[in-house]
């Protein structure tokens, strides 16, 4: 439960209270939580794990060495089974991978499997957690799907329901990272249009590369734009796409640590503020922006500022096609009316220019990049995302 407690003369703590789950992730994030890197080193908190009672051993595992953990901000820690009494109070809430109470052998059972546990948590949410309340939801199934349904069904706090799209993200800078035979951490502006655990759009025509050892160097804030020193564009348009598509289709390399890190670093962000200047991508509802349809969970890049989240409309020179923006709404319009029972059957999308969409998939940022690549011997660098 926040509030504000005064210790001593002059130093002042927050308490927040967190709901997570028992899965592996929680023991990877626990302790980055603890640690002060996510609300601040003045932040105490409680920590409320949360899941059905056939896991109760379980939590109360992690509960005991969560607790071992002797961690100065950690305040308490419990555990909770009973549905009524989920999310009480609570400041944050992280949603994470979840599982179908019952086996379903169709796509369509899978997607629909959801609705339940989203309407319940939903209406939980609504009634027992605080006016204030941030949603964050993580995984690597259904992720869009699941946000657009808690949003559904908790109305009150739907602009406080966000998607993790940070592991996508990182999966992409660590391959470009091994290609420019840099850190991961020098990539940035990568940006994951569409669906985070689906079809999605890698757009690498804001990317930059920083401290990137080559012929020309500049000061530590000296970027590059990462298109203009990969050479092999055969790779950019076939093995890059193809790892990373495959990678969310079987989420693979997606494990507790990158879940961990990616949901930390997105409500790191949330109350402290992103990087200036960098462009961050993340699954929030549509009302319009880029052509998107509205009434569905899209990423597209943000900053975070002022303990909100800002969609950066103003980039310039990231228009999406039509036949690219309809591929990666289809499903997700699809999924939304399938779970609502709207719709009988789900049709993934196909096109009979499927391989020709795929080259412009890539080959768009490409091209926009060798023009700017004309430009980059009169470039300063070290560009803000509003200058670019």
């Amino acid at each position: 439960m926040a509030h504000l407690e005064p210790r001593g003369d002059v130093t002042v703590t927050e308490r927040e209270r967190e709901n997570i789950a028992s899965v592996p992730a929680c023991y990877s994030l626990i302790p980055i939580l603890v640690s002060g890197e996510v609300f601040g080193m003045h932040t105490e908190m409680s920590i409320n794990l949360f899941d059905k009672e056939q896991a109760e051993e379980d939590l109360h595992l992690l509960m005991t060495e969560t607790r071992n953990l002797v961690a100065p901000l950690l305040r308490s820690v419990s555990v909770c089974t009973r549905v009524e009494e989920a999310f009480r109070q609570a400041h944050v809430i992280i949603i994470l991978d979840d599982s179908a109470d019952r086996e379903v052998y169709t796509l369509e059972g899978c997607i629909r499997s959801r609705l339940p546990l989203c309407r319940l948590f939903g209406h939980l949410i609504e009634k027992n957690a605080h006016d204030s309340v941030r949603v964050i939801v993580g995984g690597k199934t259904f992720v869009n799907l699941k946000t657009v349904l808690l949003m559904r069904y908790a109305p009150n706090v739907a602009h406080n329901i966000i998607a993790v799209a940070l592991g996508v993200e990182g999966q992409a800078k660590a391959m470009l990272a091994r290609k420019l035979k840099t850190a991961p951490s020098s990539i940035k502006n990568v940006i994951v249009w569409g669906n985070i655990s689906g079809n999605n759009y890698i757009d690498l025509r804001k990317a930059r590369v920083y401290r990137c050892e080559s012929a020309i160097w500049g000061p530590p804030n000296y970027s590059r734009p990462v298109l203009s020193l990969i050479f092999d564009r055969e790779w950019v348009n076939g093995q890059f796409v193809a790892t990373l598509k495959k990678l969310t289709e079987t989420g693979k390399q997606f494990g507790s640590i990158l879940a961990a890190h990616s949901i930390a670093t997105t409500l790191k962000y949330w109350y402290q503020g992103s990087p200036p200047g960098e462009i961050v991508s993340l699954g929030v509802l549509s009302e319009g922006q880029f052509g998107i349809p509205g009434g569905i969970v899209f990423s597209m890049p943000v900053k975070f500022e002022n303990g909100t989240w800002v969609v950066l409309t103003d980039l310039k020179d990231i228009e999406i096609s039509n036949q690219m923006m309809t591929r990666m709404t289809s499903d997700l319009i699809q999924e939304k009316l399938v779970a609502l029972g709207d719709l009988i059957s789900f049709q993934p999308y196909q096109s009979g220019t499927d391989l020709d969409e795929r080259d412009e998939k890539t080959t768009l940022p490409t091209t926009y990049t060798n023009q700017e690549n004309q430009r980059v011997s009169d470039d300063s660098e070290g560009k803000t995302m509003e200058e670019q």
